[in-house]
C-alpha cells in the first residue's frame, strides 16, 4: 500500500513538472493593442499572412505594421526568455526580452534599435520599447 502512495505522489510531481510549459502563451498590450503569441517548444502557430511557410514558434501583431514572426529565442529560464522576431518580408530584424513579473503578466523590452512601427496618419512611429503584457483569454 505504502508502495502506490508513493508512486502516485511521485507520478503527481512528475506529470506537474513535465507538463509545465511556461514558455507556451499569448499575451497581449491592451494599451498598445498588440498580441504575442509564443510556443517556444515546438513550431505549432500559424502566423496570419505567412501561412504558407507552415507553422512557426510564434509571432508579433495587432496595432503594428505588419507581423513579426519567431525566428530565434534563448529560454534562460522559466521567468526570462530572449527572443529574435523578424518582419513579414524578412528584410529587419530585432531582439526583446521578456521577463514574467505575477502570474498573469510579463515585461516586454525591445533591445537596441526598435525597428517595429505601426502606422500613424501617413508615418510609420515607433512602438514604445517597453510593454506590460497579460495572458490574454483563451478563445
Amino acid at each position: 500500500m505504502k508502495r502506490w502512495a508513493t508512486f502516485a505522489v511521485m507520478f503527481g510531481i512528475f506529470t506537474a513538472v513535465v507538463g509545465r510549459q511556461p514558455w507556451k502563451l499569448q499575451l497581449h498590450c491592451p494599451e498598445e493593442k498588440i498580441d504575442l503569441r509564443l510556443d517556444l517548444y515546438e513550431e505549432s502557430i500559424e502566423v496570419p499572412g505567412l501561412e504558407a511557410f507552415g507553422p512557426m514558434n510564434g509571432y508579433l501583431g495587432g496595432n503594428i505594421y505588419g507581423v513579426w514572426y519567431v525566428v530565434g529565442f534563448d529560454i534562460k529560464d522559466d521567468k526570462h526568455a530572449t527572443i529574435t522576431i523578424a518582419n513579414d518580408l524578412g528584410s529587419e530584424d530585432q531582439k526583446l526580452t521578456l521577463a514574467q513579473t505575477s502570474d498573469s503578466t510579463y515585461q516586454l523590452k525591445f533591445l537596441g534599435y526598435n525597428a517595429v512601427k505601426r502606422a500613424q496618419g501617413k508615418k510609420l512611429v515607433k512602438i514604445p520599447g517597453e510593454m506590460k503584457m497579460i495572458i490574454a483569454k483563451q478563445k
